[in-house]
This record gives C-alpha cells, sequence and structure tokens, in this order.
C-alpha cells in the first residue's frame, strides 16, 4: 500500500467517527427536548398549581358547585381562615344557598386549605371579600373593584 493510499482512508474514518458521534448526540438531545415538552394532562390545564390526585376530586366539587353561580377563585386569592367561613355560612354574599354537607364539604376544605394562604397577621381582619383580601391586592395590584362588587 502506497503513502497517498493511507491518506485518503484517514479522511474517510475521521468523517465515519464524526457522523457517528453527531447521530448519537442528536439521538440524545432529540430525548432530552422530547421529556422537556412533554404536553401536559388535562388535569394540567387551565391552573396554575398542578392539583395532586388525591385533591382532584375536591377542586373539581369546588368549581362544580361555586362556578354555577359566579367566577370560582383560585384559593390562593383569599386566606385560609376565609374559605373557611365561606364553607360554614348558607348566607353567600347576601344570598341564601344549600350548604355543603359532608363528604363533599370535607374534600372541598382539603382543596381549598391546601392552596390557601394563611392569616399571618395577627391583627388583621379576615376579609370576606375580595377587595378586602392582601392576597388578592398583591396579585391584581392594578385591578381596581367597585364597591359593591356586582
Amino acid at each position: 500500500m502506497t503513502n497517498n493510499q493511507k491518506l485518503k482512508r484517514k479522511p474517510l474514518g475521521f468523517l465515519l467517527v464524526i457522523l457517528a458521534w453527531s447521530l448519537a448526540m442528536g439521538w440524545l438531545l432529540a430525548m432530552a427536548t422530547h421529556a422537556q415538552g412533554k404536553l401536559p394532562t388535562s388535569s394540567e390545564v387551565g391552573t396554575v398549581d398542578v392539583v395532586p390526585a388525591q385533591q382532584r376530586l375536591g377542586q373539581e366539587l369546588y368549581l362544580e358547585n361555586c362556578s354555577t353561580c359566579h367566577i370560582a377563585l383560585p384559593p390562593a386569592v383569599l386566606p385560609t381562615q376565609t374559605w373557611k367561613n365561606l364553607l360554614e355560612d348558607s348566607q353567600h354574599y347576601g344570598v341564601q344557598i344549600k350548604p355543603l354537607v359532608d363528604p363533599p364539604r370535607i374534600l372541598v376544605w382539603r382543596y381549598l386549605s391546601a392552596f390557601s394562604r394563611p392569616q399571618l397577621l395577627e391583627d388583621e381582619q379576615i376579609p370576606y371579600r375580595v377587595g378586602n383580601s392582601r392576597y388578592f391586592r398583591a396579585l391584581h395590584p392594578q385591578v381596581k373593584l367597585p364597591k359593591p362588587v356586582q
């Protein structure tokens, strides 16, 4: 074999190594981006916080019962104590409603208490309306609610 033939084989081998390496890297990159670009499940669509399986029924019951008359607020906009008061009160913002009874009430309470915020300030009055909630004002500083809210 002459020196000229040896030189011709080296670039061919080098190109095969580059091709194999490129294919391997492309495959790894495709695997990594496919895992990150996974489509959300139907239970994750439309919510900021992914609700654990054990609280999904509570979320569904909350949405089913509350969104028939008004927008069902995310639990984080009101403190936990407000949600507790609302679940126990049959006078819902001036309207007589049929309160939830156990076990649905317990499931809704578990969902609301898991995703709401505690009332951290001792001297702060527990808000009954969204406009009085410091959480709502912090999350939506540009929203000005009319008084009374219609």
